[in-house]
């Protein structure tokens, strides 16, 4: 009797583990539906995950050999980061958050960079130029004179 109700408390765990871990999964379009309708302040975040999303797609992509994609997924890291940035202004909230997820995606294009032909690596030094132009940016905001 007690055997069954310790399985039955431990097939519910997994269950209930397996519900949550669903429910945080959002696919990338869900991500930026819920982004574009979310409230300011919450945006920065939003916006930073689907840019780390679209880095890790690109990256898989160009592994692949879909440079057209990897390049479009690459576009898209950077439109979604200066929408964090905007929204990190905006909202003044996140501002830390996003300056230093731009930083660390800025590194990471660089790192990608360095593994990809010649021909295919202006677009990333060029989107690694523009994140840390924002993360630059959002520096000067939290640190200038005028606040």
């Amino acid at each position: 009797m007690r055997m069954r109700s310790f399985s039955t408390i431990i097939t519910l765990m997994v269950v209930a583990t397996v519900a949550c871990a669903a429910a945080k999964a959002q696919t990338l379009q869900e991500l930026i539906a819920r982004a574009n309708a979310a409230p300011v302040k919450e945006q920065p975040g939003l916006y930073i995950d689907i840019a780390e999303r679209q880095l890790k797609s690109a990256d898989e992509l160009y592994t692949e050999g879909k440079i057209d994609d990897a390049r479009a997924a690459i576009a898209d890291v950077v439109t979604y980061s200066q929408k964090a940035h905007d929204a990190a202004l905006q909202s003044s909230k996140r501002i830390k958050q996003t300056e230093m997820a731009s930083r660390k995606m800025s590194r990471r294009l660089r790192d990608l960079k360095r593994t990809l032909n010649f021909d295919d690596q202006a677009p990333v030094q060029a989107a690694a130029d523009r994140l840390e132009s924002l993360a630059q940016d959002l520096l000067a905001h939290m640190f200038g004179k005028e606040k």
